[in-house]
């Protein structure tokens, strides 16, 4: 008999956005244009787990809602001081969840990939080792 474990899994992530802005003024957080924060099932005020690509830099932070269909990713307060316009990042979410791994089995995170303008370019629901985005 399988035990039940409390997991901690990649649930959802917008992959490859652009930072249209810092601002270092504004409290602490990420804006993101609500269109991809649907797209990846992200809700305002959601930790998030931010890595750029473009210089390695890893933090967490929480959403706050931007504009529909703008494409928008905004990086605010102490973090804007890690990131430069124009880096690409990966926005990551965690859940924790009790089960068995058996009961995992078929478990799919959701995955948003984006264009160079911040635009939704696929919705998947998994990811295999070796293939490359972007």
């Amino acid at each position: 008999m399988q035990r039940t474990l409390q997991r901690t899994m990649f649930r959802a992530k917008v992959h490859r956005i652009r930072v249209t802005e810092c601002d270092v003024e504004y409290e602490g957080s990420l804006t993101l244009d609500t269109a991809l924060m649907d797209a990846a099932d992200m809700v305002p005020y959601e930790r998030i787990e931010v890595y750029d690509i473009d210089n390695g830099n890893r933090f967490s932070t929480y959403l706050i809602e931007g504009q529909r269909g703008s494409g928008e990713c905004c990086v605010n307060g102490a973090a804007a001081r890690l990131v430069q316009k124009g880096d690409r990042l990966i926005l990551a979410t965690y859940t924790s969840v009790e089960a068995t791994s058996e009961q995992l089995r078929g478990y799919e995170p959701r995955v948003v990939v984006v264009d160079a303008e911040n635009r939704i370019k696929t919705v998947k629901g998994s990811e295999q080792a070796g293939v490359r985005i972007g």
